[in-house]
């Protein structure tokens, strides 16, 4: 039977680096692609414990997300299931918290998911605006190549097709980035044509 795989990206996109994570599925979305057409990549966001749904639907589930550990800003970790779930000090955010206790509670089940969290240690998870740390700029192309590391170790082929920018990606999804706005609405020439009706 075939394996079913899946690449989440959690976080909020509200809290300046809190948003990585989301920012990262929507990058690999945007600007690979793979052999396995079945590979799904979603943005979690912050839907909480509705992701455990996943964890027993999915045999690998690869969360892209922060991680709150004591070291340096930057730093990138590859958390397997197991470890998470012996990191007392792992959780600090919301999402964090959900994540683990999910593991927790399908860990007692006989079928779920092996789940990976490739997470980076964030700069600023407390400013109110959309879009990434200067630092969080500087090591977002090192976040993406481990979660393709990640992604490869299923045996699942990636091949980069495009090179779309971060702030592109960030814009492309929401329109906005570190203060810089859209040059036009999305979809402005439509309005103006149903006016114009």
């Amino acid at each position: 039977m075939k394996k079913r795989n899946i690449v989440i990206g959690v976080g909020n996109m509200l809290f300046k680096d809190e948003g990585i994570g989301i920012y990262a599925s929507e990058y690999i979305s945007q600007n690979y692609e793979f052999d396995d057409k079945d590979l799904e990549i979603i943005d979690g966001g912050t839907l909480g414990f509705k992701l455990m749904a996943y964890f027993q639907e999915y045999d690998n589930v690869i969360i892209l997300d922060t991680v709150s550990i004591e070291d340096e800003v930057g730093g990138i970790y590859r958390l397997p299931s197991d470890v998470l779930l012996g990191l007392g000090t792992y959780r600090k955010t919301a999402h964090e918290v959900e994540i683990v206790e999910m593991l927790e509670i399908v860990s007692v089940l006989d079928s779920h998911a092996n789940v990976t969290i490739i997470g980076i240690i964030p700069k600023d998870i407390e400013t109110v605006q959309i879009g990434l740390t200067i630092e969080m700029e500087d090591k977002f192309e090192e976040f993406i190549l481990n979660g393709i590391k990640e992604i490869e170790s299923l045996g699942i082929k990636a091949t980069k097709i495009k090179n779309i920018l971060i702030p592109d990606i960030v814009k492309s999804m929401i329109g906005s980035y570190n203060g810089e706005h859209l040059t036009r609405i999305p979809n402005e020439e439509d309005f103006t044509h149903a006016i114009n009706l």
